[in-house]
Order: C-alpha cells, then structure tokens, then sequence
C-alpha cells in the first residue's frame, strides 16, 4: 500500500514537470509527510483537453457514500480489481488524475527486530513521480446545498523486484508515454489495465530513514536524510 508520501516540489516545478496549462489550486507548502486527510496536489484533465493542477482530499469518498468517513479507508486502490469495485469504478472510468509525489515511504521488516525499519522510496533522478490517481466529487446527503467534497485515492501494484524486500506492493508509477491515455476521461478504461503493472527496477531506489517519520507531527525535509548507522540496528 502507498501510506505516507511526500510532496515538496514547488508550483512551479510540478507545471512544468507535468505540462500544466492552469492552476486550480496549488500547494500551500511542501509537505514531507502527507497522510490520509491531507490536502494534496492532483494533475487532472478538463472537458476542454486542458491540464490542470488542483488540490483534492486524500481518502476517496464514493459520490454513493452516506459519509465521508470511508474515505479513511479508501486512501489506496488495488490496480487488480479497480475496474470492478463499486467505490472506484465510476472513477477509473472518468475521472484519473496523476499524484504528483517526490518519493512515498514504507515499512520494512528486519530479522531479529521487533520494529519495522521507515525507508524512502524516490526517483533516482530526483524527478516528481507520477502515481496513478483516481478523484470523486461528493456531497453531504444529510446536509441540504452541501458544498462538494473532492478527494482522491493512489491505486497501487504488486512490487517490482527492488521494492520486494520492503513490501509486496507499490504505487502504480507512470511513465511519461502514460500520461496523456491515462489523463483522457473519454478514452477506454479497458485499454489502461496494462498501465496497472509494476514500474521497471530503476524506476526507483531507496534508503532507510529514522522513525521520526513514523509520526505525522514531524513534517520537515531532515524526514529524508538518511538515517544514521547506529540507528538502523
């Protein structure tokens, strides 16, 4: 699963990364520790064939849903079955944004210690990556002229052989050549399932970093040094 990840790259940056024609909203400030509930930057692709940066909710909230609770349970979703599950497929059919992340972090598990051990998983090349998305829009049923609720979900993929000693999934990556099919809500949802697969073993690499990650009240850029030697046993 994708749980905690990091967005720090500038405005600026994530527009030109990303090809960006107009800004909806942007990030107010680098956020080396996002977790579910989050205000998160978003691409997303406009009736008019536009690119668009906006910020959405993570946790996604099912237009259907009585309340927005679920959304705490539907921060992630399985590339194998998002197609078929009634609390993503509307989405996955017309509504697929990118999620712009400068790297997400996991929990590894280490023989003889009784703790997992926090690493940082980026892009070699220090570039945003591209994590597949999936965005709602939802209303409040019990509360008449509710205002819309927007919030978003990474979709996630078995792991590729450098992450498989970390965790036995990952966010689902997309490679540049994705983005315009994946962005496009009048193509075929049936022609992405082969977006839905491990990224390449360079497409990321990692290292481990300390538990100070492990609480959402630290929320700095020391949250990816890599972590001391003395620390790591």
């Amino acid at each position: 699963m994708c749980g905690r990840f990091v967005q720090a790259s500038s405005p600026a940056l994530l527009l030109e990364h990303f090809g960006v024609d107009e800004t909806l909203a942007a990030p107010e400030a680098p956020d080396y520790n996002v977790t579910p509930r989050r205000e998160v930057a978003v691409v997303i692709q406009r009736a008019d064939g536009r690119r668009a940066l906006d910020r959405m909710r993570w946790g996604l909230v099912p237009s259907w849903a009585k309340e927005a609770a679920i959304g705490d349970r539907l921060i992630n979703a399985r590339g194998e079955t998002v197609a078929e599950k009634p609390s993503f497929r509307r989405a996955f059919a017309q509504r697929r944004c990118i999620v712009p992340a400068d790297g997400f972090y996991e929990w590894m598990a280490i023989p003889g210690r009784r703790t997992k051990q926090p690493v940082f998983i980026h892009a070699g090349t220090g570039q945003p990556l591209a994590l597949a998305g999936l965005w709602e829009s939802w209303r409040d049923p019990s509360v008449a002229d509710a205002p819309a609720l927007r919030t978003c979900t990474i979709i996630t993929t078995a792991a590729n052989r450098t992450l498989e000693p970390v965790h036995d999934r990952m966010p689902v990556i997309l490679g540049e050549d994705a983005w315009l099919a994946w962005l496009d809500p009048t193509g075929d949802p049936g022609a992405l399932a082969p977006l839905l697969v491990p990224a390449p073993e360079d497409a990321v690499v990692f290292h481990e970093v300390t538990t100070a990650v492990n609480s959402p009240r630290n929320n700095d850029a020391s949250l990816l040094d890599p972590a001391p030697p003395e620390t790591l046993f």
